[in-house]
């Protein structure tokens, strides 16, 4: 029955976290003690002064359609969120509040993107990011980087990417991934190069913002010469532990977001009216409030690179923010290990799921092939665990 399917839908990759995600919890169903370090989902619950700005929506009678690109009262919110945490200056006519992130990125490349446009993917990048892409129907182009060079691309590289064809470049800082992070200096340099490019559109996803163990967070659009061609993505499912909620959006040049606004009301209209309700309060909260979630995941990051580095084989960079670990486990590959052949990091994050019940990701679904991604958003009594097996695994 293929065949009776879309060409778009037959040419799409399953997400591999999610895949992964599935697969482990089929074998829980069987029974087998899985550790699930795959998904990434903090692992804390929605923090209660969010709960109960949506339980008091509820009882206000929050039921109705909202606008399109979300309440006036959230995009308020969002506008002096991003004044007061990146200096970044918005109106209203600039937001646009999705279904998630992922509905934003996915809007603004189906607002831009024409047949063969290619848009640049700092390699490792987000799993849906090339998926997106393609069924935009643009060409993504991955610029590769390595544990070497802490997962981040040169000026160099970046200019050598570049073509008549070139329309956008997407990257996420803190990375997903990797965990790295540009730094300001990092980020003016790319833009030097960019500057020369005028028509290049910039897609910074910003997801894991407060999720950083390194300092100041910087965002492309910072820049006077970036800001009017750089879209900011960004959302409250990872630093307020509100994944399920499905609350994204983006600050962007009034064009495109007006381009988003009309697409997304063909699409979904506006986003789900209690989460809103919640994510204002959310947005409007001083960043102390989540801090004792990135004090924890500072902590659990400690303890799963020092269990790393006992295991032989694992060559990793300390993540500078975000949830994950992103190794090197090239010096797998071609080995036969408890009967099983490892060619590659599919063979070998597989391998860590069947013989010691860890769930992983390999690094092909984010343009790597020599890594695997571990999620550090579990206990430490979890971290540990798994570990252990994977280094009994190994043994």
């Amino acid at each position: 029955m293929q065949e009776k399917l879309s060409n778009r839908i037959n040419s799409m990759a399953t997400s591999q976290t999610l895949a992964m995600a599935a697969k482990a919890r089929e074998l829980k169903a069987e029974g087998k003690d899985i550790i699930g370090l795959s998904l990434g989902e903090p692992d804390f619950n929605t923090p209660d002064f969010i709960k109960e700005a949506a339980i008091t929506a509820i009882n206000e009678n929050y039921n109705s359609y909202t606008p399109v690109d979300g309440y006036v009262e959230l995009k308020d919110a969002i506008i002096n969120k991003f004044k007061r945490d990146n200096n970044l200056t918005y109106d209203r006519s600039q937001i646009v509040v999705s279904t998630g992130a992922k509905q934003s990125l996915a809007n603004v490349a189906m607002v831009i993107l024409n047949p063969g446009d290619e848009v640049l993917l700092p390699c490792p990048y987000w799993v849906s990011y090339a998926e997106i892409v393609k069924l935009a129907e643009g060409v993504p182009v991955e610029v590769p980087t390595s544990v070497e060079t802490d997962f981040k691309i040169t000026p160099e590289q970046l200019e050598a990417a570049i073509t008549p064809k070139t329309k956008m470049i997407w990257y996420s800082s803190p990375c997903n991934p990797s965990g790295m992070v540009y730094s300001k200096k990092e980020l003016r340099a790319l833009a030097d190069v960019l500057k020369k490019y005028p028509d290049i559109i910039i897609v910074s996803d910003e997801i894991y913002e407060h999720i950083n163990f390194v300092g100041d967070h910087a965002s492309m659009a910072e820049f006077e010469d970036m800001y009017d061609r750089t879209v900011t993505v960004n959302g409250v499912s990872k630093a307020f532990a509100m994944t399920g909620w499905r609350i994204g959006y983006i600050g962007a040049p009034t064009y495109i977001a007006r381009a988003c606004n009309k697409m997304q009301g063909q699409i979904t209209s506006g986003a789900n009216c209690i989460a809103q309700r919640a994510v204002i309060t959310a947005l409007e909260a001083p960043v102390s409030k989540i801090s004792h979630m990135i004090d924890t995941f500072k902590n659990r990051r400690k303890l799963i690179i020092d269990l790393m580095n006992e295991i032989d084989g694992f060559v990793t960079t300390e993540p500078e923010g975000a949830f994950y670990v992103f190794p090197n486990v090239s010096s797998f590959f071609g080995k036969t290990i408890k009967g099983h052949k490892i060619l590659n990091a599919t063979d070998f994050s597989l391998f860590l799921l069947e013989e010691a019940n860890v769930a992983t990701v390999t690094g092909d679904a984010f343009g790597n092939p020599e890594c695997i991604r571990i999620s550090y958003a579990a206990s430490e009594d979890q971290i540990t665990e798994a570990m252990k097996r994977i280094k009994k695994a190994l043994s």
